[in-house]
Parts: C-alpha cells; structure tokens; sequence
C-alpha cells in the first residue's frame, strides 16, 4: 500500500499501472491483468469482484473504440478513487474489444467510485475524445516508457477535477 503522501495520490494513472508488451489471451485476460495492478496500487479492493463488474459491462456493450482502442470500464463501491491502467499490447497482438475497425493495441481500463456517476461520464468523454486523435494514440503506443504514458493519459484529463 502506498504512503498516503505519494506524490501520484491524485494522479489518475501511475507508471505501476501502466503494463508495456501486454500480452493477453483475449480481453479479459487484458482487462485481468489491468485490475492487477489496480489492486496491487490499492485503487480497489476486491479484484475478483470488479472483474466480475467490468465483465458484466463488457457483455452489455462493446468497449471498442475506432483506431484500435479498448476502453473497459466500471463504476464500482471497490473502487476507492477514480483510477486508469493502461495496457499496450506486445508487438503484433491485438485484443478484439468489439470495435467495427478491428481490434485493439490500446487498452485502457477506466475504474470510478460508485458513487461519482458524473466523474465516470467525465473521464470516459474526455479520454474517448483524446482517443480520438490519431497522434494521441500513436503517442501512447510509441513511449516505451510506463512514466510517459503515465503522463500522457494524466496530462489528457488536466481539466478533470478529481
């Protein structure tokens, strides 16, 4: 469990809970090893419980978004703040998420408190929205560098006020 002064304590993602050279069996072995570090970071506190819900969410509708981008996501009372873990697949693996243009090398597991439905929303449209933008996703898959991804994902969601 980290300090309670860690210097990432607001930070939405941190290098732990960003995993390089993902490789997954299928989406839920992504999303699986995701929550890991979520867990492990003490952003939830129940993995087996929040999987459940992500899987849950994920059957309901598909999580994919254009230009080969998983965005799994679930409000939950496991979560004890808003949360991302962000996995880029190994070379040469995708991960099909749903997505009509195929499937994905950017996974990103979004995690919010139960009780913030408007944080959700907020997190979800802003990063859908950087998503969007081919150079953001390009400059995810090329950083090589769990901190600058880190800093990617936390810079794209400066105006969020968590």
């Amino acid at each position: 469990m980290a300090e309670p002064l860690d210097r990432y304590d607001a930070e939405l993602t941190t290098p732990e809970m960003v995993i390089l050279e993902l490789d997954a069996t299928d989406k839920l072995d992504a999303t699986s090893q995701l929550a890991g570090r979520m867990y492990e970071a003490g952003r939830i506190s129940d993995l087996e419980g929040f999987l459940k819900q992500v899987n849950a969410r994920e059957h309901q509708l598909a999580t994919g978004l254009p230009g080969g981008v998983g965005l799994p996501h679930a409000r939950s009372e496991l979560v004890s703040q808003t949360s991302i873990a962000v996995g880029i697949t190994k070379f040469g693996r995708a991960l099909d998420f749903g997505a009509a243009d195929g499937p994905a090398t950017v996974i990103l597991l979004i995690a919010t408190p139960a009780s913030s439905f408007s944080d959700h929303l907020e997190v979800l449209a802003t990063l859908a929205r950087s998503l969007s933008k081919e150079s953001f996703r390009e400059s995810l898959r090329r950083a090589y560098d769990p901190e600058v991804i880190a800093e990617l994902i936390n810079s794209s969601l400066v105006f969020f006020d968590h």
